[in-house]
């Protein structure tokens, strides 16, 4: 059995007071074991991704996801955590096509889910979409840089940014602090550019592929254990090769099974 930590609720106030004093954690989780097991570990906030559609539900990307599927993956972590901070992401055309009806997705979102924030993509551009949902009283969360419901414009997973990119990026930050949100994620951006933005801003800043000098980091839990093969990100860092692990073991039962020592004589009911 794992050991709980024992810790105080992480809130919008706790997460926007740590800016420039104490870096902030972050990882995903999609179901209800992994979240118990990040959030008595100590993790102080839980990203459920859209990034499910590709690592849980096997899509190419993560433009198919839907506000249901982001819903029910939410709601089994929701009912696990007792310390970090859950933070639900707004899926492709949930919040696009209007402002009215990215603020019913995002309610109704907070509302079936039990999150505590939503996350959404987008800078300049969702200004006023980002405005709107804050004055309704729904935390969000920003992000910038390379934005994967914009794969398609982009060309691919690619480094943003870089060059003349710079200055759009910066303005991209401003206008997310600007619209009320209350953090905001940069991924894929160059280190100097992530650290510029991030003492430019008086909202944390949590990075991922964009260097040490972010107020936090936060990285795919599968990524982090290496459960998605050999695929290997350069920003990723694997603390633990999981699918050698899950593959031994699975091995090992297949082995025993068809020997006849499991189950054993000590694992039969008399």
């Amino acid at each position: 059995m794992f050991r709980e930590v024992m810790m105080e609720k992480v809130t919008v106030p706790v997460l926007k007071s740590m800016k420039g004093k104490d870096k902030i954690t972050m990882l995903t989780s999609y179901d209800f074991p992994m979240a118990k097991i990040v959030d008595n570990a100590g993790i102080q906030t839980i990203l459920v991704g859209d990034s499910l559609g590709p690592v849980m539900l096997g899509y190419p990307n993560t433009i198919p996801v839907t506000v249901d599927e982001m819903i029910y993956h939410t709601k089994a972590v929701t009912k696990a955590v007792k310390s970090a901070f859950v933070i639900i992401d707004m899926p492709f055309m949930s919040y696009q096509e209007s402002i009215a009806e990215a603020k019913k997705n995002a309610g109704r979102m907070m509302k079936e889910s039990g999150a505590e924030a939503v996350k959404l993509e987008g800078g300049l551009n969702m200004k006023d979409t980002i405005k709107a949902i804050v004055d309704i009283d729904i935390p969000v969360v920003g992000h910038i840089g390379l934005t994967p419901q914009s794969i398609h414009r982009m060309g691919g997973y690619k480094v943003q940014g870089k060059g003349i990119e710079a200055q759009r990026l910066i303005d991209d930050a401003k206008a997310v602090e600007e619209a009320g949100a209350f953090m905001i994620v940069l991924e894929c951006i160059p280190r100097t550019l992530a650290q510029e933005i991030t003492e430019m801003l008086s909202i944390p800043t949590i990075g991922i592929g964009a260097g040490p000098d972010c107020d936090g980091q936060v990285l795919v839990i599968h990524d982090l254990l290496g459960l998605l093969g050999d695929f290997r990100p350069k920003f990723v860092k694997t603390y633990l090769n999981l699918q050698a692990e899950i593959d031994g073991a699975v091995k090992t039962f297949i082995e025993e099974v068809k020997k006849g020592v499991f189950p054993d004589d000590a694992r039969s009911f008399h």
